[in-house]
C-alpha cells in the first residue's frame, strides 16, 4: 500500500518548496509540533519532493521516484523511527537495530497509518550508528538522500546517557553534500541543545477539524464523526491511536482543574497534589493542551456578538491561555508537574479565568 495523500500545512510546504527551487533548502530541519499533525509525515513529502524526477514545485505522484516514496522503498530514503533497546555486543545491537527498524516499516508499507511507539522505545547508539553507515555511502540513484529521524526526543536513550544524540552532532554540524536530515519532536526541549542549534526549526500547527474530518472520511471512515474530530483536537494521529478518547479524557481533566481552581484554594491544591511526579510529557501535556482549549473557546463564545453565555471576564480568559501556553513551553524541560499545575493554579485564580 502507499502513503496517504499529505494533509494541510498548505503554507509550510509552499515555503519548503521555494527553498528546493532556490537551492536554499537547510540541511538539517528540526520539525517540531503536537502529537500527531503529521511532521514525519512532512518529511515523507519533503523526500518525494526532492526524489521526484519531475522536478516541480509539488511532487508529480506519478513517477519511480515518487512512487518508490510512497510505498516506502525508495533506496535514498532512510527513515529511523525509536525502538526497544537491542541487546549483546555493539555488532550484535546494530544487526537487531536493523532489524527492528525494517520490520516497523515491513508493517508500514502493508498499513501506513502509524502511531506513537511505545514509551519504553527510543533512537539508542546502535540506531545512531546506522545512521552514520547510511550517511557515508553515496546516493543509489545519484540525486538527494533523505534522512528522516522520528521522533528525535528520544535520541538520548532511557539510561540518560547522551551518547546517541552526541555521536550524530558531527554528522549534522557537516553534513554531506545533496543529504537532507528531517529531526521531528513533539517535546523540542528535550532535545539536546547542541542538536538544536545545528538545526533550522520548522514548527507545525494543528490542523483545521474539517482537515482531520476529510481525511479521515477517506482513510478511517467510521471514525469521522463529530466527537471523534472534536476530541482529537486538530490531531490526525491522535484520532487514529485513541479513537477519540485521549482527547476526551484530556478534555475531562482540564474541566476537573478549572472547577477545583473556581472551587478554591483547597480544592486547587487538592487536585494537584493527585497529579502525577513523573516527567511531563503524555497525558500531562494533553491536559495543559486542553486547557489552553477550553480557555480559548470560552474566550470566542464571550466575546463573539449575539452568543447566549453568562457574562466572563475575557481579557482573563485570555491571560489564562496565554498562562497556559507558558507552563506547556516549560513542560518540555525537566520540571515537576506538580509544581508547574500549582502555580498554573494561582495565576488562573488572581486573572479569574474560571
Amino acid at each position: 500500500m502507499s502513503l496517504a495523500p499529505i494533509t494541510g500545512h498548505a503554507a509550510v510546504r509552499a515555503q519548503l518548496s521555494d527553498a528546493v527551487t532556490s537551492g536554499r533548502l537547510p540541511q538539517v530541519l528540526l520539525v517540531t509540533g503536537p502529537r500527531g499533525v503529521g511532521k514525519q509525515r512532512l518529511g515523507l513529502w519533503l523526500a518525494q519532493l526532492l526524489l521526484c524526477e519531475a522536478g516541480g514545485t509539488e511532487p508529480c505522484g506519478r513517477c519511480k521516484g515518487c512512487a518508490q516514496v510512497l510505498g516506502l522503498v525508495h533506496p535514498d530514503l532512510h527513515w529511523f523511527v525509536p525502538v526497544p533497546s537491542p541487546k549483546g555486543d555493539a555488532d550484535k545491537q546494530l544487526e537487531e537495530a536493523a532489524a527492528m527498524l525494517e520490520a516497523v516499516m515491513a508493517e508500514r508499507r502493508q498499513s501506513p497509518l502509524w502511531t506513537s511507539p511505545d514509551g519504553m522505545s527510543s533512537h539508542t547508539l546502535a540506531s545512531a550508528r546506522l545512521v552514520q553507515r547510511h550517511a557515508s555511502l553515496t546516493s543509489v540513484a545519484g540525486g538527494w538522500r533523505v534522512f528522516i529521524i522520528g521522533g528525535a526526543d528520544r535520541l538520548v536513550p532511557q539510561e540518560s546517557s547522551p551518547a546517541a544524540a552526541n555521536s550524530l552532532l558531527k554528522l549534522l554540524e557537516e553534513p554531506p553534500q545533496r543529504s537532507l536530515f528531517v529531526l521531528t519532536a513533539t517535546e523540542p526541549g528535550l532535545v539536546l541543545a547542541t542538536i538544536r542549534s545545528r538545526s533550522m526549526p520548522l514548527r507545525l500547527g494543528r490542523l483545521a477539524d474539517e482537515e482531520v474530518r476529510t481525511f479521515l472520511a477517506t482513510a478511517k471512515p467510521e471514525l469521522a464523526t463529530d466527537r471523534v474530530v472534536a476530541s482529537a483536537g486538530g490531531s490526525i494521529g491522535l484520532a487514529i491511536a485513541t479513537g477519540g478518547a485521549a482527547g476526551t479524557t484530556a478534555g475531562a481533566a482540564a474541566d476537573e482543574f478549572l472547577n477545583a481552581v473556581a472551587a478554591g484554594p483547597a480544592q486547587a491544591a487538592e487536585r494537584v497534589l493527585r497529579q502525577s511526579t513523573w516527567a511531563a510529557r503524555g497525558e500531562f501535556t494533553a491536559l495543559l493542551d486542553a486547557l489552553a482549549n477550553r480557555l480559548a473557546d470560552r474566550a470566542k463564545r464571550v466575546l463573539v456578538p449575539g452568543t447566549r453565555v453568562p457574562s466572563g471576564n475575557a481579557p482573563g480568559l485570555l491571560a489564562g491561555v496565554e498562562r497556559v501556553l507558558v507552563a506547556r513551553e516549560r513542560a518540555q524541560g525537566n520540571v515537576n508537574p506538580q509544581l508547574l499545575l500549582a502555580v498554573l493554579a494561582d495565576e488562573l485564580a488572581a486573572l479569574e479565568a474560571v
